[in-house]
Order: C-alpha cells, then structure tokens, then sequence
C-alpha cells in the first residue's frame, strides 16, 4: 500500500466538525496510523479515530468498512467500531432498529467465517454486546437462536467454518458479561438468562468433544468455550459430562492446555463446593492422571507435568474442606494429597529443571487451616492421619530448598538465583506455618537429622544437606518464640562443628545464629561458642550481609552480655572498616553494631572506644577538609558522616543517668571549652556549604547526637545554632530544619540557649517565607518540615511567636496556602500547626491579632478541602482545625462560617442551602467531642463529593 501524504489529522486532529469522519478520511488515519514513521502523527491519527469510533457517523462508515475489498487492518477497525457504539451507546439505538441490527451482524459473521479471524472474533463480540443488551426481554432465546441459526444447512459457508464461528460466538459471550458496562440490577437479570442458556449449550458441546469426527481444531474451540461459560458460576453437576471429556482430551497433546484451563477453570469456580458428590466422583479423575503425570517427569515433560499438577492443586486446594468433611472418603482425599505431595517433591531444581513444585505450596496451608479448624475431637483423628504427611512435607521441602552441585550452579542466569531465592523464602514461610501443626517435635526432628549427619562417620556428607537442615531452623526461629525449646542448646553446640566450605553454607548458619540471638540474649553462657564464628566471618566481603546483620542482632539483643567480648569485637570491626571490605550499607549497620555494644560499657570504656573508633576517621576528615572539593573526596566526607551518625544513632547513654557514674558521663562526650570535631565539621562544611547531599549529612550527624547526648550537647548550641543559619541561608533544606526543630524541643525552654535558638528560628523563618513568594511549590519537603518546626515552636517555647521580628501574619498565610498542597504530609503538617496555634490566641497576643484578622481565610480554605480539593483521607486533620476554632474562636466562627457558606455552589455545587445550614450548626454545637466533629466533617464531604450512600463510603 503506497503513502499517501494528505493528513486526516489536518482534518480530523482536534475537535473536527463531524462531516470529517468520512469513509475515506478513516482510512487515511488508519494508514497513518499503521505505516506513518513519524510518532506525532500516529498520535494525532490515534487520537482523532477515536472521536471517529464514537461519532454519530461511525453507525455508517463501519459497514462500509466491513466490506471484501478492505484490508484487514481497515475491516477490523470497522468492527471494532460497531462494538464500542452498540456496547457504550445502547440508549442511542432506536428499538424498531435492534432486529436489522442483529440481521446485519449475523450476516457480516457468517460472511466471515471463511475470512479474517481477528475481524470474525470482534464481529462476535459486537452480537455478543448486542445480545446482553437486549437480554431476556427483546431477545428471550438469543443463545438458542445462535445456535439454531448457525446449524441452518442453507448457508454458503460449510459445515466447519459455521462450526468455529458458532463457537467464537458462544465463547466470546461470556466473556463480554463479564467485562460488561450493564447496570448492577441488569447483570443479575441477564446472568439469571445466561445460566437458563446454558442448556441449548452443553450439549452441543458434549456432541462436538465426543463425536470422533470432529477435527482437532473444533474440539479445542469446544475446550475454550466450555472454560468460559463456567466461570459463569454455572452448577457443577452440569459440567460432569463436559469435565469428564476434557480428562479424556488430556491424552491428546494438541488439546492438552485447553483441557487443562477448562478442568481447572470449572473446579475453581467459588459455587463447586456446593456440590460434594460431583467432587468425590471428580478424585478417581485426577489420581487416574498419576501414570501420565510420572510418564511426563520421567520424558523431562515439563508442560504436562505443570498441567497435571495444576488440576491436582486446584481440586484439592479450593475444596479441601469440604472433601475433609466427608470423613468415609478419607482414603481417597488422603490419595489426591499423596498426588500432591509428589507435585511438590517433583524431581529437579526450581527453576531450570522443574516449575511446578511451587504451585503446590498454598495447598499446604489450606489443608492445615481446614483440619485445625474442625472441633477437637474430629481434629484430633485429622491430626493422627496428617502429622506423618506433614513431617514428610518438610523432609520434602528440604529436600527441595537444597541447592545444586558448585558446578551447576555457576551455570545458572542471574534471573534464575533470583527465582531459586524467592522459592526458597516461600518455602520458608510453608516451614514457618507447618510449625503450628507439629509444634516443638519439628525442630527435635531438625535436631536429630542434623546431629546424626555431622556426626556420622560412616559416610561423607554433602554441604547442601546441611545448609537446608539449617536454614529449616533458621526459616522457624526468625518468627517463632524458641526461647524454651529444650534444642537449641545442642544446635548452637553443634554449629562450630560444621566443617564451612561454602558460601551459601556460610550465609545460613550466619542467619541462623542471627535468628538465635534473643535466645543467646537468655543464655548468655553460650555466646562465646558462636561469636567467633560471626568476627571471623566480618573478613570475608562474600559474608558481608549475613555476618554484619547478625552481628549487629547480638549487639542489639545480648549488649550487657557482650562487655568481656567487647575489646576484640571493636578490633575485628575496625579491622574490616579500615580494609573497606564491606559496601556503604554494611558499614553504616556495623556502625549501629557498635552503637548497641558501647551503650553497655562502662564510662572509661565507652571514652576509650570511641576515640579508637572515632580517631581515624576524624584524621580523614582532617586531610580532607584541605582538599579542594572534587566528586571522589565528597564521597568519602559523606561516608565519614554517614558512619558517625549510624554510630550515635544506636549509642543509648540514658541508663548510665541512675548509676553512680553519672556524672562522669555527662562530661564524656563533650570537652569544655571548642569542640575540635565540631569545629573540624565546620571547616568541612565551609568548602562544601552548596552541596545538598553534604549538608544532610551534617544535618544528620548533629541530629542523631543530639538525640543521644542530650544535656551533654549544650555547650554546642551556639555555633550549631549560626552554623545552620548559615547552611539554610545558603541552601534551604528540609534536613537543617529537621535539626532546628530537634534544638527547639530539647534546649529552646533553658534560659541559656534561647538567645541562639531564637535568631536561628527567626533567620530560617525569614528565609523560608522568602522562598513562598518566590513559589514554594517545587518544595513540598521544606514546606512540611517548616510547619513541623512552627508546630514545635508553639508547643515547647510560645515565646518565640512574642518576638517582634517575627512576620506572624506572613507565616500564617503561607500556612494557609500549605492546605492547598497535593502531597499528603505537608498538608497533615500544616493542619498540625494550626491545631497548635489556635490554642495559643489568648495567651500569645500576635497569634490573636493574626487569627482575628486572618482566620476567615484558613475557614474558607479548610472548607474548600472539605468540599473536595482534598483528599478525603486527610479529613479527620480538616476536622482538628474546624474543632479548634470552634473551642478557641467560638465568636469568630459563628460568625464566619455563615457568611463562608452563603455563596451559592460554595463547597460545593451539590450541596443544597438547608445542608449547609444543617452543617454549621451542628459543628458550632459541638466543643467538646473531637470524634463527633470528624464524624459530622466525613459526612459533609461524602455530600459534597456526591458519594453520600453511594458503594464508596462503604469502608470510609
């Protein structure tokens, strides 16, 4: 087809007048649309076909782009067409029209039964539109209908072609009810019709799978078909001649998937279980698949095998209650669990051998929720039946955690460790579950399997073994109390003995002691048999995730234990940080490892570790403070940083307040007189004040010490309180807000250091308003931390609002406009500093000046959020404000809030005068329940947003 160069989107792009959706003009976008290289005017053609698609004209052009001498391309867009007009803009067509309408698409599909499949199945979906819409009244039979006119012998096309189209017809019916836009009381109606329907189709179905004559093609039709009434919720006890002729298409390959989807599709059904017999006649079915299934595993037939299993899975996962029930069958739902326990210990490694065994997990849990759902009597026997099944569950899932030989392994794809990873978690997880079945017994079980084969002389053993007996327990004690469990003493006793050859081996018994670390924190006597285990391990970068974050587990669990450890702890660990072994984010955790593990110290201890541990990196710092600022050392000051903050983040000096070394503690970490650290982090600072990525980093390595040495800090407020002025000043940043509002709540009360915190909270103010009038919106981060700060402000010093530099009415405006903000957390931060303000109007005299000037402004925008420009999850912070005004303004509110709501339209245009009337006298009666008023404001915005009593206020 040659390139045409006239545009329809010269006439057709935009709102083009109607007459422009001519026959030719759509075939010109269509080709503009297929064959132009230019990606703009594809758009335009895409755009303006789809004002053609729903255009009064497309009722004409469609037909005539149906016809023989089109392209396929061109036919289907015609088709496609017709559906969307019939099934969007039903009310449009004229009910004298349905019957030539119905006449024409019969037509054009027996027409194209012979021709292009993709423009047939539109067709089909179009009639299938047209049926649902005129279902059960216009059209009572309409599926007794297709049917009778597709079998009419007087047609051109032959027998098999009005066979296929007959059956794309009924397979695309279901499936357009499923989709469709019908309203709710309509679906129930034509649902009711279909399931009536369903009668003139099963049995042509029937016919077509069993008659020998049918070709492959029509049978596997016939397969898709009957999957997609079922899900139509259709009794199973219809589908049992239809089910039992799909397994036995299982044995024909070509009809294989299809059997497959259509048994599975109609077991899943929600309604099955309902009909038990059919269930119990369904179980011989699946355990006759047995010899296939063992066929397929053993021919490396992964298709069939996955297939097989699925149907399994399917009966015995999603009725396993209701076969359980049926306790005289015992035997035969014991079989079908066998069946799966072989899907789930199918030979081979996931994923490269075999993909089937995780589509069995679930089951597991299904099976054990049912029996220990039953009463305890009938449990008990379920008990006694299951308890073998479920022990041999794990030995199979062991089995199949196990990873492959070194040299296998090393062949795998990237993707295919990550898939093994996941499986191995979901196993896990299974593990994790089956523990509430077997109780303390399994991890005996654990014991003994792993006692026996490091033990064992008789034969050599292989380190997968070992690893999945290990990661067994470790799977079980992350989440699992095992703190009485009369094994784990022997565990830790025999995990020095595992001889460690291997990475992933390494990795697990480093978890697993992880796992154990609240146990060891019960038992301290036992740490000594593991820790060196975990330091000798921080040397090998292969370890690093596992040895750091178990080690920083102990610390954290076991730090009044670790004092006797804690000098070879700090040496090891300083070892590997000085070598760079580990990535940035082990180092930051092997930092708040050292945290936990000095906060237990004694004083002289924690003075004598910390400047080991401090010492180098200060001397870093030193030598890089006199380098010019280049990528390469900005790296390594924020690393430096990045450590020292992860070090005070975890450092906890509080306890020691009670003990008889206080004293002396509050003089550790700060010398009087110039502090040399701070004062080198200021050199630092002053080379790279305008970069934002260093500056957080300052930030956040004075908040993190802020926060741990408290009092201890004071004699730095001063020069922290200028060095942020001048930071904040250079670069507003959320983080040197962040830090001022963390000096405000600590020291902002102290006669001594409020001089400081006042200019620094006036300077970052003064900047930030700046920073409004020249649009604040590329800084919603900024915006939310500055309306924290003003919250703190007037709830720890209200002092600071006194100060006639202050801009009050400035702040509060912009606070007003900060309601208006998309982002979620800046608009929460604001209502918070106004539920903090309005509380202050007496007491501090700006802030009553400001909201008796200003506080209609902050009622219109509150209503305005209220009536819909915010989010209805931010309602309840809405509500706060309007609760306080109310409690703290009552005068002003009462009068504001009626002239606020006088416009007409104003929140909101469905809003009647008598609601809103209704609205603010219940808010002005209500001062005293907060809940009350967040219910009234709920309420009012569903009205506002016409959602009142609609679906959408179901869980609101």
């Amino acid at each position: 087809m040659e390139r045409r160069e006239e545009q329809p989107g010269a006439t057709g792009a935009g709102a083009a007048p109607a007459l422009d959706f001519t026959v030719e003009n759509v075939e010109k976008a269509l080709h503009q649309l297929y064959y132009d290289p230019n990606i703009e005017n594809k758009n335009l053609a895409q755009k303006w076909l789809m004002q053609a698609q729903v255009s009064p004209q497309a009722w004409h052009f469609s037909w005539q782009l149906l016809q023989p001498d089109k392209v396929p391309e061109i036919q289907y867009f015609g088709a496609s067409a017709l559906h969307i007009k019939i099934s969007r803009y039903w009310s449009d067509i004229p009910t004298d029209q349905y019957e030539s309408l119905k006449a024409q698409l019969f037509t054009q599909i027996t027409h194209f039964a012979s021709g292009s499949k993709i423009v047939l199945t539109r067709l089909c979906v179009a009639l299938a539109s047209l049926a649902l819409s005129m279902m059960p009244d216009a059209w009572p039979c309409a599926v007794a209908d297709m049917v009778r006119l597709f079998q009419a012998e007087d047609s051109p096309v032959d027998g098999q072609g009005r066979c296929l189209a007959l059956l794309e017809l009924l397979t695309v019916l279901p499936e357009e009810f499923q989709t469709s836009r019908l309203p709710q009381y309509r679906k129930g109606l034509v649902r009711a019709s279909l399931a009536v329907e369903c009668g003139a189709v099963f049995p042509l179905l029937e016919q077509l799978l069993q008659q020998p004559s049918s070709p492959s093609c029509v049978r596997q039709k016939v397969l898709k078909c009957f999957s997609s009434w079922v899900q139509l919720e259709v009794p199973l006890q219809d589908c049992e001649a239809l089910i039992q002729a799909a397994f036995a298409a299982l044995q024909d390959s070509e009809l294989f998937d299809s059997s497959v989807e259509a048994i599975v599709n109609a077991i899943s059904q929600p309604d099955a279980q309902r009909y038990v017999n059919t269930l119990l006649k369904l179980i011989p079915l699946v355990l006759g698949l047995q010899d296939q299934l063992r066929q397929a595993v053993q021919n490396g037939d992964m298709e069939t095998s996955h297939g097989i299993c699925r149907i399994a899975v399917a009966l015995g996962e999603n009725h396993s209650r209701a076969l359980l029930d049926q306790v005289e069958h015992w035997q035969s739902f014991l079989a079908l669990v066998n069946m799966i326990m072989f899907c789930t210990g199918i030979p081979g490694h996931y994923p490269v051998n075999e993909t089937t065994s995780s589509l069995t997990l679930t089951f597991w849990y299904t099976l054990q929720d049912d029996i220990l759902s039953f009463e305890a009597e009938k449990q008990a026997v379920y008990q006694q039946v299951y308890r073998p099944v479920y022990f041999q569950l794990v030995d199979v899932l062991l089995h199949k955690a196990q990873f492959p030989s070194d040299e296998e392994y090393g062949f795998w794809s990237s993707d295919e460790k990550e898939q093994f990873r996941i499986y191995r978690v979901d196993i896990s997880d299974t593990l994790m579950y089956v523990y509430e079945m077997l109780g303390a017994e399994l991890l005996s079980n654990l014991y003994d399997k792993l006692g026996r084969l490091l033990t064992s002389s008789e034969e050599p053993y292989s380190w997968q073994h070992t690893e999945a007996l290990l990661y067994g327990f470790q799977s079980i004690a992350e989440t699992i109390d095992v703190n009485y469990s009369d094994v784990v003493p022997g565990l830790i006793g025999l995990i020095p003995r595992i001889s460690i050859s291997n990475v992933q081996l390494a990795d697990t018994v480093m978890f697993t002691i992880g796992a154990l670390s609240e146990w060891l924190a019960d038992h301290p006597v036992m740490i000594n048999s593991v820790l060196p285990l975990v330091l000798h391990a921080l040397g090998n970068p292969e370890l690093s995730v596992s040895s750091v974050s178990t080690l920083k587990k102990i610390c954290r669990e076991c730090k009044y234990d670790l004092p006797p450890y804690a000098a070879n702890i700090v040496a090891v660990s300083q070892d590997v940080l000085m070598k760079q072994i580990h990535k940035t984010s082990q180092c930051m955790w092997l930092m708040q490892a050292l945290g936990f593990l000095l906060s237990a110290l004694q004083v002289e201890e924690i003075l004598k570790n910390l400047h080991s541990l401090i010492s180098p990196y200060i001397q870093q710092l030193e030598k890089l403070a006199e380098e010019i600022p280049n990528p390469s050392n900005k790296l390594a000051i924020v690393h430096i940083l990045g450590l020292l903050s992860n070090l005070f983040t975890t450092l906890d000096v509080s306890h020691h307040e009670d003990d008889h070394e206080g004293p002396e503690l509050r003089k550790l970490p700060v010398p009087q007189g110039p502090n040399p650290v701070f004062q080198l982090i200021q050199k630092v600072l002053s080379k790279w004040l305008n970069d934002a990525q260093v500056v957080e980093a300052v930030c956040a390595i004075f908040e993190k010490s802020v926060k741990t040495l408290l009092d201890d800090f004071a004699p730095m407020v001063p020069q922290l309180c200028e060095m942020l002025g001048r930071m904040y000043s250079t670069i507003p940043q959320a983080s040197a807000l962040d830090l001022t509002r963390q000096l405000v709540h600590i020291f902002a009360h102290e006669p001594a250091h409020f001089p400081p915190i006042e200019a620094l909270f006036l300077l970052v103010t003064s900047v930030t308003l700046t920073l409004f009038q020249q649009g604040p919106r590329d800084h919603p981060d900024i915006v939310d931390s500055f309306m924290q700060l003003l919250a703190q402000a007037l709830k720890r010093k209200p002092d600071l609002f006194l100060c006639e530099r202050l801009d009050v009415k400035a702040v509060f405006q912009c606070a007003v406009l900060a309601l208006k903000f998309p982002e979620a957390p800046t608009v929460k931060a604001s209502c918070g500093f106004f539920t903090e303000l309005l509380p202050r109007c007496g007491e501090v005299e700006p802030v009553g000046k400001v909201v008796q000037e200003d506080g209609r402004m902050l009622l219109i925008a509150v209503l305005e959020a209220i009536g819909g420009q915010a989010s209805r999850s931010l309602m309840d912070c809405f509500a706060d404000i309007l609760f306080a005004l109310n409690k703290h303004c009552f005068s002003l509110l009462s009068m504001w809030i009626k002239e606020a709501l006088q416009p007409p339209g104003f929140p909101s245009a469905r809003l009647s005068p008598e609601q809103k009337d209704t609205f603010s006298q219940q808010i002005l009666r209500e001062r005293v329940n907060k809940r009350r008023v967040k219910e009234m404001v709920k309420e009012f915005t569903l009205l506002c947003r016409g959602l009142h009593g609609t679906d959408y206020t179901a869980d609101y």
